[in-house]
């Protein structure tokens, strides 16, 4: 499921999102040493014994400029199977969200692609809002008067 994520969302903008060739040999062991981190919720969905969607959120302490109250709950791998985004989706987070404030987060920033628009409405349906929004170049190399383009 996040391998399939990753090409989604390289179609959306195929630098930032560019894939590491090796991503697939890199993931497990990274989400691996997520499951052990005390600060990481994961949870998992699943459906008659099929994986439907999974979401991980980190416990941190906010940038030190910025004083919300409390520590940030901060989703960026979150990937529900299509057409489950209202439902699993939802549930999901609810879930994460829940127990990220019994840790005493008192925000949640999730990550999304601008053109994910079933993720973006579950976000909306959830009560999130757009905060920030990160603007990206082509490679710089690509760009007019650059050397090389």
């Amino acid at each position: 499921m996040a391998s399939a994520r990753r090409t989604q969302y390289a179609l959306y903008q195929p630098v930032f999102w560019a894939p590491a060739p090796n991503a697939e040999e890199l993931q497990k062991p990274y989400f691996a040493k997520l499951v052990r981190d005390q600060d990481v919720i994961t949870l998992v969905a699943e459906d008659s014994g099929t994986v439907t969607g999974f979401v991980i959120a980190m416990i941190t302490g906010a940038p030190p400029v910025y004083n919300p109250g409390g520590r940030t709950c901060q989703i960026d791998d979150f990937v529900v199977a299509p057409g489950r985004w209202q439902s699993t989706g939802t549930q999901l987070l609810a879930a994460a969200l829940e127990r990220a404030a019994d840790r005493g987060a008192v925000q949640a920033v999730v990550v999304t692609a601008h053109l994910d628009a079933d993720k973006r409405e579950a976000l909306r349906a959830s009560g999130l809002s757009i905060a920030s929004e990160w603007w990206v170049t082509p490679r710089l190399s690509q760009r007019p008067g650059v050397e090389g383009s």
